[in-house]
């Protein structure tokens, strides 16, 4: 009974060493365990109230458009050439960002199917209105995980 817990947890860091493998050098600031489940459970939350954008086409025209968010971006993707303008433009339009180890975590995190590169997540829904304290509730853990970042970021550089 106790061997197959070992087995299983055996095959759990097997599965994590390998998500850390397969990152992309320019993965940085790449968040920890701790900051990586917080960032997800955000994302979780935005996709529930609609304040979520996914994808590199809608998370870039939003940045464009002058929206502004937590600009969460998927560190396996292949090939890396596909996300490298996003950091910039986020840099750009002074949206933080921070790199999450798995793509597939980032797509179930977002309620989608599909493996997601990045999504960028507001503070309020683009259409319609939140309860007062939904709005509260997202905009604390929002305020929470950007200070995490910024503090990551500038250890960093």
């Amino acid at each position: 009974m106790g061997s197959d817990s070992e087995a299983e947890k055996a095959q759990q860091k097997e599965k994590e060493r390998k998500k850390m493998l397969a990152i992309a050098p320019i993965a940085k600031p790449l968040a920890g365990k701790k900051l990586c489940k917080k960032t997800l459970k955000l994302v979780r939350r935005a996709a529930e109230h609609k304040c979520l954008k996914r994808g590199v086409k809608e998370v870039v025209k939003s940045i464009r458009r002058g929206q502004k968010g937590l600009c969460v971006i998927a560190g396996n993707i292949s090939p890396i050439d596909v996300i490298t303008h996003v950091p910039i433009l986020c840099e750009e339009a002074d949206i933080p960002y921070v790199y999450v180890p798995s793509k597939e975590d980032l797509a179930t995190a977002g309620a989608t199917k599909r493996p997601t590169c990045c999504v960028l997540v507001l503070t309020k829904p683009t259409k319609g209105e939140l309860s007062p304290e939904e709005q509260e509730k997202i905009k604390a853990d929002y305020s929470l995980i950007v200070a995490d970042v910024s503090e990551l970021t500038s250890s960093l550089f």
